[in-house]
């Protein structure tokens, strides 16, 4: 039942809008603005993080969570700036962080890696105004309010069309749910995602951040390059002991029986436990193995 129940999981955060959001009560939730440095703020609610950019040439944001709270979250923008909605990009597909696109895809155009779109498009919930318009395979870049913000592919990691993104001028990345501040991550492997993948995306990502830089991670609180390494440091480890204990024969019971070092017993605390960390990443690992 455990089984199922994570499979149903998975196809939940597939959709544009999933049935867990449309059961969710979201007329209690407030849109928080953060100052995160220049022009660029960090707002939270219910899903991942958005990022908003503001200035002369209008607004750009970063991922829009779920469809519901769209008015709330237009309302939360217009209060640090009145211009319109020029661009949304999106980190990646799943609807905690892509289900406003049919709202904002009315008026501002939607930027995502191509993989992003192609899956989108698939599914038939998704009306044509939640698709992605302008689409890259590598990199892109968005010039907006006196600053290139770039868009970078890695490869595979939480999903197959990941993107960090860099506010080059304001020294800002905002990393989606390839980095969950001090939690365990979900990567979703039935959409592309990769463990090893993911861990490589962020000692690639490490190389590219610098020491001063601000980091939004897609779940979790407001981050640093130390925060991000930290990070790091969890993926190698727990993946290190998943994949130990793989070539030693031993099964996925054995290695949730077996569990992970105590200090990352409260990264378990989170949207995904230690159990369903462990076992996203020794399904992963051992299909790798094969």
């Amino acid at each position: 039942m455990k089984r199922i129940s994570f499979l149903s999981l998975i196809a939940t955060l597939s959709l544009g809008v999933s049935t867990a959001s449309a059961q969710r009560d979201f007329s209690k939730v407030e849109i928080k603005a953060t100052p995160v440095a220049g022009n660029i703020h960090m707002l939270e609610g219910q899903g991942g993080n958005i990022a908003v950019s503001t200035g002369p040439d209008g607004v750009l944001m970063v991922d829009n969570q779920f469809a519901p709270l769209a008015e709330k979250i237009t309302s939360a923008i217009e209060k640090l700036d009145h211009g319109p909605i020029k661009f949304v990009l999106n980190t990646h597909l799943h609807g905690d962080h892509t289900g406003g696109n049919a709202h904002f895809g009315k008026k501002a155009s939607i930027v995502a890696h191509a993989n992003v779109r192609k899956r989108m498009a698939a599914d038939s919930k998704n009306p044509k105004e939640a698709l992605p318009v302008v689409t890259f395979d590598e990199t892109a870049s968005v010039h907006i309010n006196g600053e290139e913000i770039r868009l970078i592919y890695i490869g595979p990691g939480h999903t197959d069309g990941d993107s960090i993104i860099h506010f080059t001028k304001s020294g800002v990345f905002h990393m989606g749910d390839q980095f969950f501040n001090g939690r365990f991550p979900f990567v979703d492997l039935g959409s592309g995602g990769d463990v090893a993948g993911l861990l490589k995306n962020i000692e690639a990502a490490l190389k590219l951040i610098p020491a001063d830089a601000k980091i939004i991670p897609g779940h979790g609180a407001l981050a640093n390059k130390a925060d991000l390494e930290k990070y790091r440091d969890m993926l190698v480890e727990t993946t290190s002991l998943v994949n130990k204990a793989i070539n030693e024969g031993k099964s996925l019971a054995d290695v949730k029986a077996a569990g992970v070092p105590e200090k990352y017993k409260d990264w378990g605390t989170g949207f995904i436990n230690t159990s369903r960390w462990l076992e996203i990443s020794y399904n992963s690992l051992a299909k790798k193995s094969q």
